[in-house]
Protein backbone atom coordinates (compact mmCIF):
# COMPACT_ATOMS: atom_id res chain seq x y z
CA UNK A 1 0.00 0.00 0.00
CA UNK A 2 2.72 2.18 0.66
CA UNK A 3 4.23 1.72 -3.17
CA UNK A 4 1.29 3.85 -4.70
CA UNK A 5 1.29 6.68 -1.93
CA UNK A 6 5.15 7.06 -2.60
CA UNK A 7 4.78 7.10 -6.74
CA UNK A 8 1.84 9.53 -6.58
CA UNK A 9 3.69 11.83 -4.29
CA UNK A 10 6.85 11.73 -6.50
CA UNK A 11 4.98 12.11 -9.29
CA UNK A 12 3.43 15.44 -7.67
CA UNK A 13 6.46 16.80 -6.70
CA UNK A 14 7.86 16.49 -9.88
CA UNK A 15 5.55 19.17 -11.90
CA UNK A 16 6.06 21.92 -9.17
CA UNK A 17 9.15 23.31 -10.62
CA UNK A 18 7.38 24.11 -13.82
CA UNK A 19 4.62 26.72 -11.68
CA UNK A 20 7.26 27.96 -10.00
CA UNK A 21 8.92 29.14 -13.24
CA UNK A 22 6.19 30.89 -14.89
CA UNK A 23 6.43 33.98 -13.32
CA UNK A 24 10.45 33.84 -13.87
CA UNK A 25 9.36 32.87 -17.72
CA UNK A 26 7.08 36.13 -17.91
CA UNK A 27 9.67 38.40 -16.72
CA UNK A 28 11.82 36.74 -19.32
CA UNK A 29 9.69 37.52 -22.08
CA UNK A 30 9.32 41.22 -20.88
CA UNK A 31 12.93 41.80 -21.17
CA UNK A 32 12.72 40.81 -24.49
CA UNK A 33 9.84 43.18 -25.32
CA UNK A 34 6.97 40.83 -25.03
CA UNK A 35 3.68 41.94 -23.08
CA UNK A 36 2.85 37.79 -21.92
CA UNK A 37 -1.07 36.85 -22.72
CA UNK A 38 -0.47 32.94 -22.63
CA UNK A 39 1.80 30.80 -21.03
CA UNK A 40 2.64 26.80 -22.28
CA UNK A 41 4.71 24.58 -21.83
CA UNK A 42 6.74 23.17 -24.93
CA UNK A 43 9.06 20.75 -23.52
CA UNK A 44 9.57 19.87 -20.00
CA UNK A 45 12.37 17.45 -18.62
CA UNK A 46 12.52 16.35 -15.11
CA UNK A 47 15.55 14.86 -12.97
CA UNK A 48 18.45 15.84 -11.99
CA UNK A 49 19.05 18.70 -14.80
CA UNK A 50 15.06 19.78 -15.15
CA UNK A 51 14.93 22.02 -17.61
CA UNK A 52 11.33 23.21 -19.36
CA UNK A 53 10.75 25.59 -22.58
CA UNK A 54 7.92 27.58 -22.50
CA UNK A 55 6.05 29.60 -25.49
CA UNK A 56 5.06 32.32 -24.51
CA UNK A 57 2.44 34.36 -26.36
CA UNK A 58 2.83 38.10 -26.52
CA UNK A 59 -0.02 41.24 -26.47
CA UNK A 60 1.36 43.09 -29.85
CA UNK A 61 2.04 42.28 -32.78
CA UNK A 62 -0.46 39.29 -33.25
CA UNK A 63 0.56 36.13 -33.60
CA UNK A 64 4.08 36.64 -32.17
CA UNK A 65 5.37 34.55 -29.15
CA UNK A 66 9.12 34.07 -27.77
CA UNK A 67 10.45 30.79 -26.48
CA UNK A 68 11.81 30.78 -22.83
CA UNK A 69 14.51 28.23 -21.71
CA UNK A 70 14.51 27.61 -17.80
CA UNK A 71 16.74 25.53 -15.62
CA UNK A 72 15.91 26.09 -11.85
CA UNK A 73 15.07 29.71 -11.65
CA UNK A 74 17.06 30.85 -14.05
CA UNK A 75 15.09 31.62 -17.21
CA UNK A 76 16.30 32.84 -20.93
CA UNK A 77 15.43 33.63 -24.00
CA UNK A 78 15.69 31.32 -27.16
CA UNK A 79 13.94 32.74 -30.05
Amino acid sequence: MRRPAALLMLCLLSALPARAQQAEAREAAQSANCKPTKLEVMKQVTGRIAETIYKVSCAAPKDSFVLIQCRDRTCAVMR
